[in-house]
């Protein structure tokens, strides 16, 4: 009888992307008994957008190794999702309303460390690229990438690599020789999970009783946490706190000005 020798950690191969292709995204099958669902790549889908959302569910339903499992239309709903379906990668939009991309990735890191995450932006925002830089980010694409872009940062994340847009990386290289180390500039202000969902919602014009009921703490909780804010960033106004929310990409300027006031 012939023996076969069984690898000791049997891995999914991903294949190299093939521009132009009708399907980019080729799991090689493993020597394993599992069912063929279980070679399939989960994914999340999070934007604020439902014809964005619409649009990435059809692209990636067209892909036989991948399975859409969920959706998700702010950050904190990501959270959720990530913790309660545990996806292989999570597609998620930066600028989103309630909870911005960014703060998600960085929840779901700490609650769901498995799951890999593809950030979406419409703009290569030079704050959003330094919290990348910073975060230590899967992957960051331009909402105007090519399908089969997007397919191959899936592809690279699963295999345990970081991808970015081509313009991205550009800019990221830019942005590292434009800021040697030790140039004495001053720190970034270091804020809490709570304290940045906090910020998010007074630039987006919620009060504090609408905060409160929000994220399910009391008004002086959320009293204590906006003293907080302003004690750190030695800002004491809320119109200046909206500002700094946007020149630090924990609000994008777009969705800010579609929010009432």
């Amino acid at each position: 009888m012939t023996k076969i020798k069984l690898s000791k950690r049997p891995t999914q191969k991903l294949r190299p992307v093939k521009p132009g292709k009708p399907s980019a995204l080729r799991i090689k099958p493993a020597a394993s008994s599992k069912s063929p669902a279980s070679k399939q790549v989960s994914i999340g889908i999070v934007d604020d957008h439902t014809f964005i959302r619409e649009a990435l569910r059809n692209m990636l339903d067209a892909e036989d190794s991948i399975r859409v499992v969920g959706e998700a239309d702010n950050g904190r709903k990501a959270v959720e999702m990530a913790i309660a379906e545990r996806p292989d990668v999570m597609l998620m939009d930066i600028g989103m309303p309630r909870m911005n991309g960014l703060e998600a990735a960085r929840q779901i890191r700490q609650s769901a460390p498995g799951v890999r995450v593809v950030l979406l932006s419409a703009f290569g925002n030079d704050s959003f690229i330094n919290q990348t830089m910073l975060g230590d980010f899967d992957a960051y694409l331009l909402k105007d990438s090519p399908s089969n872009l997007v397919l191959h940062a899936i592809q690279e994340v699963v295999g345990g690599r970081k991808f970015f847009s081509p313009s991205i990386s550009h800019r990221m290289r830019k942005i590292g020789a434009e800021t040697p180390i030790g140039n004495g500039s001053r720190p970034a202000v270091k804020l809490t999970s709570r304290e940045i969902e906090v910020l998010q919602l007074i630039a987006e014009g919620y009060a504090n009783k609408q905060i409160a009921g929000d994220l399910g703490i009391s008004i002086k909780t959320v009293e204590k946490h906006r003293q907080n804010l302003m004690d750190k960033l030695h800002i004491h106004e809320t119109a200046s706190l909206t500002r700094y929310a946007i020149s630090s990409g924990v609000i994008d300027n777009a969705v800010q000005t579609l929010l009432p006031l």
